[in-house]
């Protein structure tokens, strides 16, 4: 099992690590929902931004690409018909591990989920993103 400790460097456009991804993955279900997630967030970011009062959004596909990768490979092998209604990534879930609904000791110690998590690149200061290392449980 690998924890890694968070990294400080500013996380780079999704379009430049998308090359390296799109050869990793294959043409089964999991690569095609992780392509069609990738064509999906990039629509997202097309977006304008948001205005006051907003003044963080984080993008957990970007910077905790990893362990989503590592999530979706284990449990999306085969079709399921699942609906998420209301997801809400919250601080201390999606927001550190990439994974829906996945505060960080579930997503570690019960899923097994593994991956690297860097650092978005606006953090705002009470809402630190600390990975597969967060010790604070989401609540929601």
């Amino acid at each position: 099992e690998t924890v890694t400790e968070p990294v400080t460097e500013p996380v780079p456009a999704a379009e430049e690590e998308e090359e390296e991804e799109e050869e990793e993955e294959e043409d089964d279900l999991a690569g095609r929902f992780l392509r069609l997630e990738r064509e999906q967030s990039a629509l997202l970011r097309a977006l304008p931004p948001f205005g006051e009062p907003v003044s963080h959004v984080y993008h957990p596909l970007d910077y905790a690409w990893e362990p989503h990768c590592d999530f979706v490979r284990r449990y999306c092998r085969t079709p399921k018909r699942v609906l998420f209604l209301g997801m809400n990534p919250g601080p201390f879930g999606m927001a550190q591990t990439g994974v829906p609904f996945g505060e960080a000791w579930h997503v570690r110690e019960w899923l097994r989920v593994v991956g690297g998590v860097k650092k978005p690149p606006s953090e705002h200061p009470k809402r630190p993103v600390l990975g597969l290392t967060c010790r604070r449980a989401e609540v929601s």
